[in-house]
């Protein structure tokens, strides 16, 4: 058995060195041609990614301003356009009382005619009737005239009268 816990000798430390020197030598260089390139490409993704939050963050910013902006407006909208509906209802309002004016005032001037002229029609029957009663009474007296009456003659005589100017006459 050998003496060594072990078994290090000059051969095998001088082994070890080498393959920690080769190791250290493709580490630094594994690190300049590989870890390197794939760490400027891990930082350049962050930057694009850090980029694009930065973007989404302001799109979004710039959404919710645009939001608020657009609630305004229509909430100025709704506003006038209730201003709008309420003046026109009460231009129509206003309309409705001017036609329905014009339109008493054309009633009023449609009865007061119609009067007049039921008026002027009531006064042209009573002269007609007027002149009726003139021409039976001038008739009557005609024929008193020529005949000698008698109270039965007389009696005759307007009923023969009455009966020729008719009976509405003398009832209306």
């Amino acid at each position: 058995m050998d003496p060594r816990i072990f078994g290090l000798d000059a051969q095998t430390l001088f082994d070890t060195c080498i393959t920690l020197i080769a190791m250290l030598i493709l580490f630094i260089l594994l690190s300049y041609l590989l870890f390197n390139p794939a760490r400027k490409l891990i930082e350049k993704r962050k930057a694009f990614i850090k980029d694009q939050l930065d973007e989404a963050a302001e799109a979004r910013d710039s959404a919710l301003a645009m939001k608020e902006e657009y609630d305004g407006k229509l909430a100025k909208v709704e506003e006038e356009s209730e201003e709008m509906m309420a003046e026109a209802r009460k231009k129509a309002k206003a309309r409705e009382t001017e036609i329905i004016s014009e339109a008493d005032e054309e009633a009023h001037r449609i009865i007061t005619r119609a009067e007049k002229e039921a008026s002027l029609e009531k006064d042209k029957v009573k002269d007609e009737i007027k002149q009726e009663i003139v021409q039976v009474a001038t008739q009557m007296a005609g024929k008193f005239v020529e005949s000698s009456m008698d109270e039965k003659t007389q009696a005759q005589l307007v009923d023969e009268t009455l009966k020729e100017m008719g009976d509405a006459t003398w009832q209306s």
